[in-house]
C-alpha cells in the first residue's frame, strides 16, 4: 500500500506542436497535461509529484509552468534554463519550481559547468535551497559532478545515476555516484529501470542504501515513459520499488520523508 504523503519525483507533461530542439533524442507521441497526471496519482494513492522538463523543449518551460499552476500544493517542477536566465529564479520559485535540470545525455561536447555563468546560477540555486538535477551517462559524471558539488547546491542524479551496464555496481561511474551520496549533498532517483540496458536494479539499490541510506533516495515513475509506452503501467512502477526495497519503513522514507525535505512538500 502506498503511504500517505508519497511523492512521484519524476514525471513529464508534454504537447505536440510546440517547437522542439534540433538535437533531441525523443519527442512526444501524444498530448499529456496536468489533469491526467493528477488523476494517475490519485488513482494510485500518490499524494504529490515533481514534473521534470523533458529535453525536447529546451529552455521553453511554459507548458511545465502552466501544469504547476493547476495544483500548486501537489506539484513541484524542475526546469531547463540557460545560465543567463538566473534573474528569473525568484519568479520561477513562486510558480513552484525547485530545481534546474541539466539534460546532458548523449552529447559529444558538454557545457562547461565550471564556467562563471553556470557557477553563478548554481550559487543562486544554493541560496534558495534548490537542486541541480543531472541526467548524464555515469561514465561521464566525473567531468561534471565535481563542479556541481563545489557550488554547494544540492545535486539529484536521474535514473540510478545512469550506470555503465557492463560493469554495473563496480563501474567507475557508479563508484562516483556512491562517493557523492556518502558525502551527503547528493540524492539519487530510483526511476526508469528499463533504461539500465537490462541490468538488475536491485544491486544498485542495495549499494545506494548502504552508501547513504533512504535519506538520499527518492522514487520516480518516469511517467509517461517516453520511448517505452505500453510496456508497463503505473502500478508496475510502484511494485518495482516494493521489490527493490521490501522494508516498509525504508520505503516510506524514500516515498515521503526524503522528497518532502528535498522538494518542499508538506509532510503527511
Amino acid at each position: 500500500m502506498t503511504p500517505p504523503g508519497a511523492v512521484d519525483c519524476h514525471a513529464h507533461v508534454m504537447r505536440r506542436g510546440i517547437p522542439m530542439t534540433g538535437d533531441r533524442h525523443s519527442e512526444p507521441t501524444r498530448d499529456i497535461g496536468a489533469e491526467e497526471f493528477l488523476a494517475v496519482l490519485d488513482l494510485h494513492g500518490v499524494t504529490s509529484g515533481v514534473l521534470t522538463a523533458p529535453s525536447f523543449y529546451g529552455a521553453d518551460n511554459a507548458l511545465l509552468l502552466n501544469a504547476l499552476s493547476h495544483a500548486p500544493e501537489q506539484l513541484r517542477g524542475t526546469v531547463i534554463l540557460d545560465p543567463e536566465q538566473e534573474p528569473v529564479l525568484d519568479d520561477l520559485e513562486r510558480q513552484g519550481v525547485r530545481g534546474v535540470r541539466l539534460n546532458w545525455l548523449r552529447r559529444t561536447t558538454l557545457p562547461d559547468a565550471g564556467s562563471v555563468s553556470y557557477q553563478r546560477l548554481f550559487a543562486a540555486m544554493r541560496e534558495r535551497g534548490w537542486h541541480i538535477e543531472l541526467f548524464l551517462e555515469g561514465d561521464r559524471l566525473h567531468e561534471v559532478l565535481p563542479h556541481l558539488l563545489a557550488s554547494g547546491a544540492r545535486v539529484v542524479l536521474d535514473h540510478f545515476g545512469c550506470p555503465e551496464p557492463t560493469m554495473g555496481v563496480v563501474s567507475a561511474g557508479f563508484f562516483t555516484v556512491l562517493a557523492a551520496v556518502r558525502d551527503g549533498n547528493t540524492w539519487v532517483k530510483l526511476s526508469a529501470p528499463y533504461r539500465l540496458y537490462g541490468a538488475n536494479p536491485r544491486p544498485y539499490v542495495n549499494a545506494l542504501l548502504e552508501a547513504g541510506g533512504p535519506e538520499r533516495l527518492v522514487w520516480g515513475s518516469d511517467w509517461p515513459w517516453i520511448g517505452h509506452e505500453g510496456l508497463f503501467n503505473y502500478q508496475d512502477c510502484l511494485e518495482w520499488l516494493t521489490h527493490w526495497v521490501p522494508d516498509e519503513a525504508t520505503r516510506r522514507t524514500i516515498l515521503v520523508d526524503t522528497p518532502a525535505e528535498l522538494f518542499g512538500f508538506a509532510r503527511a
